[in-house]
């Protein structure tokens, strides 16, 4: 029974009249109107209460269990893979796997290698380039959002974009030929001024030759700008507007209106974004591979050490790749680098998780 019709019932009759319960809107007595609703019909075969599953529904859930079970089986595969082909040159390992800074891989009868060196250089150089990229993909990010001219925003956006679009070792001989050269003086100047910080010692590395963890790690910033700008920028743009109108009206000014709307809105995704970028750094290759200059020296900890990554180091060992043992030895350091990859991601989440309003 539509609503019309409840609207063209009699208002005097029955119980309206006699004063026998309470009238419905237009004096339709109440056990009328459930009467009226009792009889709207239903979708058929379709439980009140619960969606109703089309087979296009049950198609597209199929798919995406599939998809989630088989990258769940993919990742597991990878690290069984991992610690199967790790295992046989860890037990022929003579020095400690986690706190041992030697990597003698040569003879497969007296291996010895660790990855504390490795693993410090990996952690220092994405950490620098973390540092030096989050503040200015913010500053990007906010800029397209709320300050810059609409003609301005789609061709600078492509422009940011692209960046991530050039390869590693494009990166890396421009950050050699290129750009090492022209921040020596910052970093002699820094290296002066400052060598009494210890991130700013002498290290390992040549400072005028440029292949410290400094210039990889501008490079390496440069790298992960886009992933981090991109991810920010568009969930900045997801703000609500009437938020921002609302600011807008209490007097706010348009900075105002960053700091206490959008930013707080779009924490989350500039985190996310954050760590992305932090993933994509700690495992880079070809471009550290390339700047970076290997040494025999411990490291200090200085950003004009030399040295290498996880990743480098696999790439550097390639020529040993044909004896399983030896490989094995690379694939333990690879090992290393994707579990630090599953920390990051957890610690990630976590902030996120703590993050919500």
């Amino acid at each position: 029974m539509s609503e019309a019709h409840i609207e063209s019932a009699p208002r005097a009759s029955g119980s309206a009249s006699g004063g026998v319960g309470v009238g419905g809107p237009n004096g339709t007595p109440e056990a009328e109107l459930s009467t009226t609703k009792a009889e709207t019909p239903t979708p058929t075969g379709a439980p009140r209460g619960k969606a109703v599953a089309r087979p296009g529904d049950r198609i597209f859930k199929s798919l995406a269990t599939t998809s989630a079970i088989f990258i769940s089986v993919l990742i597991a595969a990878i690290g069984i893979f991992l610690i199967w082909r790790a295992v046989p040159a860890l037990s022929r390992n003579q020095v400690n796997f986690l706190t041992s800074r030697e990597w003698v891989t040569q003879n497969i009868n007296a291996m010895a290698f660790g990855v504390l060196d490795l693993f410090q250089v990996t952690v220092l150089v994405s950490l620098f380039a973390l540092i030096l990229a989050m503040p200015v993909a913010l500053g990007i990010a906010i800029f397209l959002t709320e300050y810059s001219p609409n003609w301005l925003k789609r061709p600078l956006a492509y422009v940011i974009d692209l960046l991530a679009a050039v390869p590693s070792i494009v990166y890396g001989l421009w950050g050699l030929l290129v750009f090492a050269p022209a921040i020596k003086p910052l970093a002699v100047w820094l290296n002066e001024k400052l060598g009494w910080f210890p991130l700013f010692a002498t290290g390992s590395g040549s400072i005028t030759g440029g292949g410290t963890i400094f210039t990889a790690g501008i490079v390496l910033a440069v790298m992960i700008l886009p992933v981090i700008t991109a991810v920010t920028r568009e969930v900045f743009v997801q703000t609500p507007t009437p938020q921002i109108e609302a600011a807008l009206a209490l007097g706010a000014t348009r900075w105002e209106v960053v700091r206490t709307t959008i930013i707080p809105f779009g924490k989350s995704g500039y985190i996310s974004g954050s760590m992305l970028g932090l993933g994509r750094a700690l495992g880079e290759t070809m471009a550290l591979y390339l700047i970076l200059r290997t040494t025999s020296q411990p490291f200090g900890w200085s950003l004009f050490d030399g040295g290498a990554t996880i990743a480098s180091k696999i790439a550097l060992g390639y020529a040993e790749f044909n004896n399983n043992i030896q490989a094995g030895a690379y694939i333990a350091a690879g090992l290393v680098l994707f579990v630090l990859t599953f920390v990051v991601n957890a610690a990630a989440r976590a902030v996120i998780a703590g993050k919500k309003d």
